[in-house]
């Protein structure tokens, strides 16, 4: 199973991963200076849009240090319509440690995670998993297998060896 969290969205609700059981979920560790995350997110919001009447959520779980100083002004900024919440190192660790990102996580309506994907992935990759869950019955997830890297991501803390950020895989 997906490990549960309680995190506040920018209203300060509490959301818990479980409030979404029954739906597919991609969830996705990301941050405002993230590059590679900017390219995903509009990915993203398409996805929310094509997808949330079948049963879909897009979760975002920011990782941004200056909280939602940073990342308020960046939702508006990239029209982002999906829920982001604000997460902390203890997310990251319950998920195996978020070392790079973006890491995105696809769950299938049962709560168990189907794919991971860490750094840049391709939007194709991300609409195969979801389709592929969307269409299976209730009560049997789709056979989905972590992905692995994507090769593109920067370090959840920002920094490279040089205290820069940087792409994953480059100065690591």
């Amino acid at each position: 199973m997906a490990p549960d969290f309680e995190l506040k969205d920018a209203s300060g609700k509490i959301v818990k991963l479980s409030d979404f059981r029954g739906k597919v979920v991609l969830l996705d560790f990301w941050a405002t200076w993230c590059g590679p995350c900017a390219i995903e997110i509009p990915w993203f919001v398409d996805f929310q849009r094509r997808f949330k009447d079948r049963g879909f959520e897009v979760l975002g779980i920011s990782m941004d240090d200056d909280g939602w100083k940073a990342i308020s002004p960046y939702i508006t900024e990239k029209k982002i319509n999906y829920r982001i919440v604000l997460g902390d190192d203890k997310t990251g660790d319950q998920y195996g440690g978020v070392e790079a990102l973006p890491t995105t996580f696809v769950i299938d309506r049962e709560g168990r995670i189907a794919s991971a994907h860490v750094g840049l992935t391709g939007r194709k990759d991300f609409e195969d998993a979801i389709e592929k869950l969307l269409e299976a019955p209730v009560g049997k997830a789709a056979d989905s297998r972590p992905v692995g890297h994507g090769g593109a991501g920067e370090r959840a803390d920002g920094t490279g060896t040089q205290g820069r950020p940087h792409p994953h895989g480059q100065g690591d």
